[in-house]
C-alpha cells in the first residue's frame, strides 16, 4: 500500500523543489530569477518584505513583480513612513513604478537606475511595481537595489520636507541626542561642494553613539575619529571654528546631518533642562 503513496509524493516533492529554486527570501530581502519565469512572461509575482531595511535582486527579469514594503507592526505613525530605495550601479532590465490600487506612476526608468540616486516616497503612495523591459538578451540584466523605511516626511531626493536647513529648536536639539543614529562632539575640518550635496569632513573628539561605523578611529593610541557628514546643497554650510555636537541619521551607510549646535550652546541648554527635569534622556557631559 506504500507504493501508491510514494508515487503521489514524488511529483509533489519535485514541484516544491522547482518552487524553491525560483527565489530565496526572508522578511528583509528577496532574490529571484526570471529564467524560471520565461514561459510565463505575463505573470505578476507578489513579494512581501517586512523589515526596516533590506535588499532586492532580480536576475534576468521577465514579466513583473509587485514588492510590498511593510513594517512588522502598524502604528499611528505608519502614515508618516517614507520608503527610500537606492539602485546599485549595475541595476538594469526593468522600469520601476509605484502601484496604488492598479494605477501606475513611473518612479525610475531603466537607464536612470545605474546613476544610483536615492528615490523616496510615502509608504501610502503604493507598492513597487517592477516590470521587465523587453530585450533579446536578458543574460546580463539584473535589477538590484537596497531599501530603507524612514520615519518622517521626505522629498523624492531623500531630504526632509520639514525644513532641512532650518535651525533646530531647543526641544528638537534635546530630542536629537536621544533618537539620532549618531551623536558626536567635534570640529569641522573642511566643507566640499559636490554635485548634489555638501560633504562636511569632521574630526570627532568624543563619540557618544553611532548606529553604523560612519566615523573611523584615528588609531589605537589616539582618542579621535574622522568621517564625513552630508548635507543638502541648498543649506550652504560653511566651515566654522569651535566644537559642535553633531547628530543625524544614517542612510544606506552614509551620515546625514540633523541638529548640529555649538557644543557650548548645547551644554547650557542641557543643564537648564536638567535643572527643570525636562530632559528627554540622559547624556554624559563630563
Amino acid at each position: 500500500m506504500r507504493a501508491p503513496t510514494l508515487a503521489l509524493l514524488l511529483p509533489l516533492l519535485c514541484l516544491c523543489r522547482v518552487s524553491f529554486c525560483q527565489y530565496s527570501s526572508d522578511q528583509c530581502s528577496w532574490r529571484g530569477s526570471g529564467l524560471t519565469h520565461e514561459g510565463h512572461a505575463r505573470d505578476v509575482e507578489q513579494v512581501y518584505l517586512r523589515c526596516s531595511q533590506g535588499s532586492l535582486d532580480w536576475l534576468y527579469p521577465t514579466g513583473a513583480i509587485i514588492v510590498n514594503l511593510r513594517p512588522n507592526t502598524v502604528s499611528p505613525a505608519f502614515a508618516r513612513l517614507s520608503v527610500c530605495i537606492k539602485p546599485s550601479a549595475n541595476s538594469r532590465g526593468t522600469n520601476i513604478y509605484l502601484d496604488l490600487n492598479g494605477k501606475l506612476r513611473l518612479l525610475l526608468r531603466e537607464e536612470q537606475q545605474a546613476l544610483g540616486k536615492v528615490q523616496c516616497f510615502n509608504i501610502q503612495e503604493g507598492a513597487l511595481f517592477i516590470e521587465a523591459v523587453a530585450h533579446l538578451d536578458i543574460s546580463r540584466r539584473i535589477t538590484s537595489f537596497q531599501y530603507e523605511l524612514v520615519n518622517g516626511r521626505l522629498g523624492p531626493d531623500g531630504h526632509s520636507l520639514d525644513g532641512p536647513c532650518q535651525p533646530c529648536s531647543n526641544p528638537a536639539m534635546l530630542l536629537a541626542v536621544c533618537t539620532s543614529d549618531f551623536v558626536a562632539r567635534g570640529s569641522i575640518k573642511k566643507v566640499e561642494q559636490e554635485e548634489e550635496h555638501s560633504s562636511v569632513t569632521v574630526e570627532i573628539s568624543r563619540l557618544y553613539r553611532q548606529k553604523t561605523k560612519v566615523f573611523v578611529s584615528g588609531g589605537v593610541r589616539v582618542r579621535s575619529w574622522n568621517g564625513h557628514i552630508k548635507m543638502p546643497l541648498q543649506c550652504g554650510v560653511k566651515s566654522g571654528e569651535g566644537e559642535f555636537l553633531f547628530t543625524g541619521t544614517v542612510r544606506f551607510g552614509e551620515a546625514w546631518m540633523g541638529c548640529a549646535p555649538r557644543y557650548k550652546d548645547f551644554l547650557k541648554l542641557y543643564h537648564e533642562a536638567q535643572q527643570q527635569g525636562t530632559n528627554p534622556c540622559h547624556m554624559d557631559t563630563d
